[in-house]
């Protein structure tokens, strides 16, 4: 039985921020699919999984972002990088969790962010709030896809994984998830991720 429904952010509730890299890469005349190539290098330890962690301060990573994109032979603005992660709000997907909320379901935020919600737009904040709970990679100091970021989440929750399921944009953070038990759903639409979600808890939620 589900008993818990757990919503990636950005890319799930907020819209991904894969297109904004590409337009900032078409802008800039660099090679399309330029930022996640630096991101997937050292994916546990370059400047992007560092920020995620905590351990960076934005300009920080902005000069850590630079060089790695030097390493490859191009020049990149880390802090024009960092503005492309504001993605726009997807009102199915908020709307989605409190229609979760209204069926007694637990909801949870599950976000690899680089500052609090805390300190978001106004906005953003009555969004999170509207979540039971939010596991934040920057205040934990470990990250999607690392596990110790879902056992703290169970923990959190007081679930097992086979209770719960998990929404994420990218498969590589659905992984981990899925080998404890989770059943998960990666999100490529809002309209597909909910059409997934309502077939799992066998209830219309739109």
């Amino acid at each position: 039985m589900i008993r818990a429904v757990l919503f990636d952010f950005g890319g799930v509730i907020l819209s991904s921020p894969f297109d904004a890299f590409s337009e900032y890469e078409e802008r800039n005349r660099l090679p399309d699919g330029l930022i996640r190539r630096i991101n997937q290098t050292d994916p546990d330890t370059n400047a992007w999984a560092q920020f995620e962690r905590g351990t960076l301060t934005p300009a920080g990573f902005a000069d850590l972002f630079e060089a790695e994109g030097r390493k490859l032979g191009y020049s990149v603005d880390g802090r024009k990088v960092l503005a492309c992660i504001e993605g726009d709000v997807q009102p199915e997907m908020v709307q989605a969790v409190r229609r979760v909320s209204d069926l007694g379901l637990v909801t949870a935020c599950l976000t690899n962010n680089v500052r609090s919600w805390e300190t978001a737009p106004q906005h953003i904040q009555e969004i999170m709030e509207l979540f039971d709970h939010i596991v934040e990679s920057s205040a934990l100091g470990v990250r999607k896809p690392e596990l110790e970021f879902y056992e703290h989440a169970l923990d959190l929750l007081a679930i097992d994984a086979s209770e719960a399921v998990f929404l994420d944009d990218l498969g590589v953070n659905l992984k981990p998830a899925r080998a404890m038990g989770m059943t998960t759903i990666k999100v490529l639409s809002p309209t597909q991720a909910l059409d997934d979600l309502e077939a799992v808890l066998g209830v219309v939620l739109m």
